[in-house]
Order: C-alpha cells, then structure tokens, then sequence
C-alpha cells in the first residue's frame, strides 16, 4: 500500500533508539523526509545511517534533550530549515525508571512529567503553525499500554502518561480539520527499555534472571512473542498517512492482544 508520503517531512523526538528509531524508519522508508533525534551523537550517527539504508528521501540528525524547551523548539526549527515544511510530529520518549505506588520521590514525579508531558507539550507548541500549514498534518504520540491498565510496579509511568492521552484528545478537536491526533500505545517490544525493566526486575529480586523476564513478558500475550519494533514504525506511518484520513483522536494499542482491557 502506497501511504502517500513521499516529499513530507516528518519530526520524530526521541528517535536514536528503539520505538522512535523503528517510527523514523517507517516514515523514511514510505519517501518522507525525517530528522531523526537524540542526546547521544554517537548513536544518533548510527541510527542516521540505519534510517538512511531504507530511505527514498533526506534523513537528517539533530542532537537536543527533549526535556529542555529551547532545544525541543530548535528541533522543530531544524526541520523547517533542513526540509522547508513540517507535516508529521511523532512524539516519543525513553521512559521512567519503574516504582511501586509509594517509592517515588517528589524529584522523579516531576522529572517524570517533563519528559513524558511537557516534551510533548513543547513540540506540539512550536509545531502546530507549521502542521496546519500546506493542507495541513499529524500528530502521533508514542505513549504505552499502561494508560489503560495501569502496572503497579511501573506507576509514574501509568499515572503521568494518562496526561498524553489527555493532551492528544483536546488536539484532535482543537486542531482538526487541518490536524489530526492520535496516540499509539505500545505493549513490550524488543527494544532496549524492555531491556532495562527486565534487568530492574532482576536486580530487585522480583525475577531470577533475564531470560525468566523474557518468558514472562510473553507469557500472556496470545501472538506468542514480543512486538518487532517495525510493527509499531508501520502502524505509525499509517497514522500519518492521508489513508488514516479519518482516524483523529484515538488511542490504538498495539500489545498482541495481551491487554484485558475491552476499551
């Protein structure tokens, strides 16, 4: 299927890695132009160059930490200047470290919220002249399952995620018709945070080694296996693409059916 994305330009945040990376590629593999970004020059440079493999268009990397707001601004600023247009925001974040209810302090609730809000909230900002211009364009935030069932050992995660959702809902009507909106909420894929909350649970003692990890991640979920993070790259592409024309405002999970939640 041809998404019709060729010669757009697209931002995804966060995209050195994991579901960001595996978004970037999607879109760049349809014919969009992508600036891909991350804290790591480094692995930034590599995943240019991965991204680069499979794209028909200009992929281009910028350095900035999503947490500040002059550079979450310089990175939509970048993209106008690499591309000469912004039609597609994709918002993605590495997420917190995992607590119980009562574990967290007063510093990682707040930090938690300006990396997984105010992040958003930033590109959505300084994004928003450029998306509703030239016929107009998407957004589509990356969040997670724990919006609708909630993991509690993972709680700033279930609890400050709830406020994208949110946010994505008001956009969907306040932007619309130029803009849609709409969020993708992951289950485990192998990726390199599921990584880092498998070796969490074993340092903790809550599992006896990583590969337990790996079996109880899979466990329930009736496909039989983690997501390949190009599963969620091509549901993101899509949501981008003028063939989701008229899905604006929606919350898609994408867990291999392991979620219980009938909503």
């Amino acid at each position: 299927m041809d998404l019709k994305l060729e010669g757009n330009a697209a931002l995804v945040t966060a995209s050195s890695s994991g579901l960001g990376k595996a978004s970037a590629k999607a879109l760049a593999r349809e014919g969009a132009d992508v600036l891909v970004n991350g804290r790591d020059p480094e692995r930034l440079e590599e995943a240019v160059d991965e991204i680069g493999s499979v794209a028909s268009g200009a992929v281009v990397g910028h350095t900035a930490d999503i947490t500040e707001k002059a550079e979450v601004e310089g990175l939509v600023t970048r993209t106008v200047e690499e591309f000469g247009r912004l039609d597609h925001l994709v918002t993605s974040a590495g997420g917190p470290a995992p607590f119980r209810p009562l574990e967290a302090d007063d510093e990682e609730w707040y930090a938690t919220y300006d990396l997984l809000v105010m992040s958003v909230v930033r590109a959505v900002r300084a994004a928003a002249p450029h998306l509703r211009a030239d016929g107009g364009g998407t957004i589509v935030t990356i969040t997670s399952r724990t919006v609708k069932e909630a993991s509690p050992g993972n709680v700033l995660s279930s609890s400050v995620r709830m406020g994208v959702i949110g946010l994505e809902k008001t956009l969907s009507k306040e932007l619309a018709p130029a803009v849609r909106a709409n969020a993708v909420l992951p289950g485990s894929h192998e990726t390199p945070r599921i990584e880092q909350l498998i070796e969490y649970a074993v340092e903790r003692g809550e599992i006896e080694s990583y590969e337990a990890g790996l079996e109880d991640r899979t466990e329930d979920v009736p496909v039989g296996r983690l997501g390949d993070p190009m599963e969620l790259g091509d549901l993101v592409a899509y949501l981008s693409s003028p063939r989701s024309g008229y899905v604006n405002g929606q919350a898609v999970t994408i867990d291999g059916g392991a979620g219980s939640s009938t909503l």
